[in-house]
């Protein structure tokens, strides 16, 4: 954080305008644009254009309160209660996962790996940013999108009937409870499986530091070596993916040489590990042989 410390109570009573509101918060100057307008339910541009008429008392209050609780590191996107993924703005809560730009590597690669008509499963949907987005992007795709997390699921379904209604409503997007392969049936089948599951090491110093120390821990730690619900979804691929189907995964940059092993040794082919826009390695991809 950046700006000087700030009292509460002293934000308030000093405020007489709205740009003083936010040089006061002790916050960046963006941070504090962006809790404005969630205080204020005024866009950006009427906050500049308005910035030194006097501020209301219910709006400095309810601004004040959002800036104590950044300056404690609680994530803007819980603050405001969206983040917007491939131009989508998705409603997001502690229940779920903060969608990242690095996440929308896996979807452009479902959509080109997609065939027409196809069926895909979103494995741990979270907000639903993977599972909608598909859905958005392509109306000839079928889509199920599964989580263990009640709280999840509902978010999900949230953001899918204000961005995806149509979807809903012709029922080319469903969501199952359960975790990971459990929530389907045993004999169904999919030409296409995506997942951002929990890929971080239990102990990793990083969960106890940041965004992350707010979000779900289930939704990011995943035993001693981080691999553990990998390794649970390629090991129950080959049973659901149908022939010449593929199988695209989120990881951590230094897990491309594990997942390859491990698509490798559940037999899928074409295995190969791709980067995001930072040339870090983010997904690996195999494909079931025909």
């Amino acid at each position: 954080m950046t700006g000087r410390p700030a009292n509460d109570a002293s934000i308030v009573a000093a405020a007489s305008n709205w740009e003083r509101l936010a040089l006061d918060s002790g916050l960046p100057r963006l941070e504090a644009r962006v809790l404005l307008e969630r205080a204020s339910g005024r866009t950006r541009e009427w906050l500049v254009a308005h910035g030194d008429e006097p501020a209301d008392p219910a709006a400095a209050s309810a601004f004040a309160e959002l800036a104590r609780r950044r300056r404690a590191g609680e994530p803007i996107a819980y603050l405001t209660g969206t983040r917007e993924f491939l131009g989508r703005r998705f409603e997001v809560s502690p229940e779920v996962l903060i969608p990242r730009p690095e996440t929308e590597l896996l979807v452009q690669k479902a959509l080109e790996r997609a065939p027409h008509a196809a069926q895909v499963l979103d494995l741990g949907t979270g907000s639903g940013a993977i599972a909608v987005s598909l859905a958005c992007e392509r109306g000839d795709l079928r889509v199920t999108a599964t989580d263990r997390s009640t709280g999840a699921l509902a978010v999900a379904r949230r953001n899918a009937q204000h961005l995806a209604a149509d979807a809903l409503a012709r029922a080319r997007l469903r969501f199952c409870a359960g975790s990971w392969w459990a929530a389907i049936d045993p004999g169904e089948r999919f030409d296409l499986v995506v997942s951002n599951p929990p890929y971080v090491a239990a102990d990793d110093a990083h969960l106890a530091s940041g965004d992350l120390r707010f979000e779900p821990r289930a939704a990011l730690a995943a035993g001693a070596d981080g691999l553990d619900a990998l390794r649970e979804i390629v090991a129950g691929a080959p049973r659901h993916l149908q022939p010449g189907g593929w199988l695209l995964l989120e990881h951590g940059h230094q897990q491309g040489e594990a997942l390859r092993a491990l698509l490798a040794a559940a037999g899928l082919r074409d295995v190969e590990t791709l980067a995001d826009a930072a040339g870090l390695a983010r997904a690996t991809v195999g494909r079931m042989p025909e």
